[in-house]
Order: C-alpha cells, then structure tokens, then sequence
C-alpha cells in the first residue's frame, strides 16, 4: 500500500470516530405530540352540538368508554392521589389467576396486619371460606381482612404486592405506587384517575370480575350461619340517600381520611359502556362522589359521538419494536443513498448520512488495501516456489 493511500485511510478512520461520537451526542429529535391528559386542569374537545362538561368538585376525574378505551374527558388525569380501596380492583386483576378455587381455612397469622380501622366482611380464624364467598367479601363488602387472606393464598402480602405492581406497569398505569395491598393508606402508595380507569376498563373484560363487581347483596359464612353483605358501591345498589344508576355494573368505591371519597364507576345503556374514576370530591358530602359519578356518566352517554377523544386507556405501544424484520446475513449493506433517504424519514439527521458514507468509504478503502496485499502475498509465494 503507498504512502498516500495509508494517509486516506488514516484519516477516513479519524473522520468517522469523530462523527460517532457526535452522532452518539446527538439526541433523537422527539416527534411524539404532547399527551393532553398531562395537561392541568379539565380536557374535552367538543363538536357542535356537544353538551358541555359538567362542574364536580372532585380532585380528579375521568370520564372513558370501556370498549375502545378512548378518554372522552378527563380533569387532572395523572394526578397522583391515595387511592383507598379502589386499588383492590388492581388487586383483583393480579390474583384472581393466582389463587386457585375451592375452600380454604383461615389462620390468625393471615389476619394478622390489618389495618386498624378497616373495612371488614367478618373472615374468622379457623373457619373454612370458599374462595368466592373471599372474593364477594373484597367486592362487596370492600375486606380487608379477605384481602389477606387471598394474598396469603398467593404467597403472601409481599407478592402480592409485586404482582400488582407488575400488573399496573403491564397494562400501562405508571402513576400507581404499591404499599399494601388492600389500598390502606400507606406512606408512598397513590394511584391517578386515569390508572383507575385502566383498571376498571380491564376488569369488566373478566367474566369473574365483572360478576363479582356487579353483584348487590350475598350470602357470606358466619359463626351462626350465613348473613348477609351488601355492596358498598352506593350507585350500584341505592343507599342512604343515593339513587341507584340505570344500568350500573360496577365497580369499585373507596374511603380513608386520606384519601377522601374515591369511585370507579360503570354502567351500560344503549350497547355502550362507561368507566367514570372520581377522586375525592371537596363538596364535603357523603354522596358527593356518587353524585359527581352520576353526573359524569350523563355528560359521557348525552355527548356519545359529538366529542373527539383527548386520549386512550389502552397500553403504550413498546418502544423500540422493530418495524420490519431484521435483514437476513445474506442482504447487502445498505448504500449511503438509501441510509440518506431512511434517515430523512424518520429524522435521524445529517449524521446518519455521514456515518454511512464513512462506512462505504472504509469498506472500499479496505477491499483495495486487501486486494494489494493479496497480490504482494501471491507474488511472494511464487518467488518461493521457484527456488
């Protein structure tokens, strides 16, 4: 190889080392539009005609179709708020696949830990459950103690709590933190309106949840027979003054002094569903949050059609996913021209260009350099030959 070649090379090398390290400085420009649901205050985007969105005191609001997922309103979406006993809809999600059917003997050692204060549907040491009868105790009568039991069932109330939290990232709820698993306040544990919706939403396509999360009254197990538990959910059933809501089928309601009144509600009218998550209302009354759920579900069936989603409860799509399999080890490498035109697609930028060029260059540089040295290689065997 001549001097002067070895010089190009040289600086070939340098040239691209120095592009490697610019491209690698050098941030991927952002195309993804900014979520409107991270936005303060209430989003809705009306059409002519809409009905504008009512006035609620709660903290947080969102206001979703359970089919497509679309968000059809939403105030402070992915505010992080104590979600008190909502969070047992999370909790569903994660075990009802783990804990298996059948009865089961509770224990002291399982009820130990509850909270003081709790919700509680009457679980007793030492007395047979079937696990249906624990899974209408957690829905209806909002148990704690249930709860224990069940995550005892399932490992205990550390994996529970790991298997919730892989749920909620699983399905795209990245404002849910948690402590414990039957939503007791807990230092550090919050969830969003939005990540309760998510929840509610994926609920209702169980066919065990949704049974459960609809239910009124049941029968559950006692020292003297069986008594009878009611739902909590105060849309679904009528009580204390709340009127019960024309197609309700759910979901879950929650209170500490924490947290305030918390809700997810759902309800079906017309071949539509709804999923409506409401946050602590600062109305102060009791039936604020069933009100306000009330009056949102209104809003969501009257507006159906006439306002354009601000957003989606349905899971980001992974990063990085390739978008077209990877070329097999028989392609050819691409040319500059072709990298140039990709880049220009999907904003690479001028170094992606350079990069390929330098690439080509170098395969060049070094098929040329092969080729002398193959020659000199061939001519020194022959003179060795013929001594």
């Amino acid at each position: 190889m001549s001097r002067g070649s070895g010089r190009a090379a040289r600086l070939a090398v340098a040239g691209c080392a120095l592009l490697a390290v610019g491209a690698a400085g050098t941030p991927a420009p952002s195309t993804a539009p900014p979520d409107p649901l991270r936005a303060s205050g209430t989003q809705v985007r009306l059409v002519e005609g809409a009905p504008e969105v009512p006035e609620v005191s709660a903290l947080s609001w969102v206001v979703a179709d359970a089919r497509s997922g679309d968000v059809l309103a939403a105030h402070e979406a992915h505010r992080e708020l104590p979600p008190a006993s909502t969070l047992k809809t999370l909790f569903a999600l994660a075990l009802l696949p783990q804990v298996p059917a059948g009865r089961h003997r509770a224990t002291d050692a399982e009820l130990a830990g509850v909270g003081e204060g709790s919700s509680l549907v009457g679980v007793e040491a030492g007395r047979d459950y079937a696990v249906d009868d624990l899974w209408r105790g957690v829905f209806l009568s909002s148990g704690n103690d249930a709860v224990h039991v069940l995550s005892a069932m399932a490992g205990g109330k550390r994996a529970a709590v790991a298997r919730m939290q892989a749920t909620a990232e699983r399905l795209g709820a990245r404002d849910t933190r948690v402590v414990s698993p039957d939503g007791y306040d807990a230092p550090g544990q919050v969830s969003s309106a939005f990540d309760l919706a998510v929840f509610g939403r994926e609920g209702l396509r169980d066919p065990r949840f949704a049974e459960y999360c609809r239910t009124a009254v049941a029968d559950f197990p006692g020292r003297e027979g069986a008594y009878g538990i009611r739902n909590t959910n105060r849309l679904l059933t009528g009580a204390e003054g709340v009127e019960p809501y024309p197609g309700a089928i759910g979901v879950k309601n929650g209170y500490t002094s924490k947290a305030g009144n918390t809700l997810i509600a759902a309800a079906k009218r017309g071949g539509r569903t709804l999923v409506v998550t409401v946050l602590n209302p600062q109305d102060g009354s009791s039936g604020a949050v069933y009100e306000e759920a009330r009056s949102l579900l209104d809003w969501g069936f009257r507006a159906a059609g006439r306002v354009r989603p601000v957003g989606s409860l349905e899971p980001p799509v992974a990063a990085g996913a390739p978008a077209s399999p990877r070329p097999g080890p028989s392609a050819k490498p691409a040319t500059a021209a072709q990298v140039a035109a990709s880049g220009q697609a999907d904003g690479l930028g001028w170094w992606t260009v350079a990069l390929a060029a330098c690439a080509a260059a170098l395969t060049a540089g070094g098929t040329a350099v092969g080729a002398r040295r193959g020659w000199w290689r061939r001519g020194w065997w022959w003179r060795r030959g013929a001594r």
